[in-house]
């Protein structure tokens, strides 16, 4: 029997909110798309929850409770991991991202070009030497 109150509401209500999202609701499941070619799909979840309840007096000694509780998830699609041939590379699909995750977004960028730029400079080092 569940607990009939405001905190058995939120706890069933949370409980609910857990099984519809786990880690593979974020990082989905991998589509292999040919022998060199594997996409994963990677989503933003957003979720929220409410309860409430009150006791009622009663003339008599019954406990008398009306509450309720409620809860919504959004699930959107934000980018894609895409494994070809050993290299993985991050396509985003979100237009409407804001400056701290473009910023955020661009590092990997920035990390492979200051990697080609030394790889590139030791590489001419070794050459003139």
């Amino acid at each position: 029997m569940k607990e009939q109150s405001a905190s058995g509401i939120l706890s069933t209500t949370i409980e609910k909110v857990r099984q519809l999202v786990d880690v593979s609701t974020i990082v989905g499941e991998p589509i292999r798309l040919s022998e060199e070619i594997t996409v994963i799909p990677v989503s933003k979840v957003t979720y929220g929850f409410a309860s409430g309840g009150s006791d009622f007096p009663s003339k008599s000694n019954a406990e008398l409770f009306g509450g309720g509780g409620g809860a919504g998830i959004t699930i959107n699609p934000v980018a894609f991991l895409v494994l070809k041939n050993g290299e993985v590379t991050l396509k985003h699909i979100t237009a409407n991202d804001n400056a701290a995750e473009r910023i955020v977004n661009m590092i990997p960028d920035v990390i492979d070009k200051v990697g080609e730029i030394t790889g590139k400079a030791q590489s001419g080092k070794k050459n003139a030497e």
